[in-house]
């Protein structure tokens, strides 16, 4: 019995992946393929060619985030937005949805930005209990005024659906940073632990083992 339990287990240990990652894939691809609705009816691949090509709308999707990085990249395009954004600025509550939504892009895809760019490791629900979390910034504000201390942004992810989660501003004393990435944080995360990273080496201990 041992034995087909351990072709069982080899055999899952493969399926199982295999299948999440295909789930996802699919679940991305019809969702970029909503975009095709954007496109006039009589216009739309199925109708124009008598039937539908799956990822068509990933396609779709990438051309016109490319082709509008292409157009606000020039002066023009640039003037167009800053109207378009002041106009947005009139309306009271679209306003504070879009200026909000922009700091967070802005935030999270600079380069220079210090959003979800390092795990931490803080006490978190209670002292004695300590859990991983991202940090998402390291701007000085009122709480810090406030407060007297030096605190750090964190978000705090559920598990194992890390989209869900608390933002915990935290004093930079009580912060451990870690060395392994973001990647790896996320992954350990939506295991439940099961999956634990292999701590990083330092430079010098590498030197010495390749010596």
């Amino acid at each position: 019995m041992k034995f087909i339990r351990r072709y069982l287990v080899a055999g899952l240990l493969v399926w199982v992946p295999l299948g999440i990652t295909l789930l996802v894939v699919r679940l991305l691809v019809r969702w970029l393929d909503g975009t095709l609705l954007l496109i006039p009816a009589a216009y739309r691949p199925e109708n124009l060619l008598g039937f539908s090509i799956p990822g068509l709308g990933v396609v779709v999707s990438i051309l016109i985030v490319f082709v509008t990085g292409v157009f606000v990249a020039n002066l023009f395009g640039r003037s167009l937005i800053s109207v378009w954004e002041r106009m947005l600025a009139r309306i009271p509550l679209v306003r504070s949805i879009y200026s909000g939504a922009k700091q967070l892009a802005e935030t999270m895809f600079s380069e220079a930005g210090q959003s979800f760019r390092k795990v931490l490791l803080i006490e978190f629900p209670r002292k004695g209990l300590w859990t991983l979390a991202f940090q998402t910034g390291i701007d000085v504000g009122e709480a810090q005024i406030k407060t007297g201390r030096d605190v750090i942004n964190v978000y705090v992810p559920t598990t194992p659906n890390p989209t869900g989660g608390y933002f915990v501003m935290v004093p930079r004393e009580d912060v451990v940073e870690l060395e392994m990435s973001v990647d790896d944080g996320l992954k350990m995360l939506m295991s439940m632990g099961a999956v634990v990273p292999h701590p990083q080496k330092p430079a010098q201990q590498e030197a010495g083992e390749t010596a």
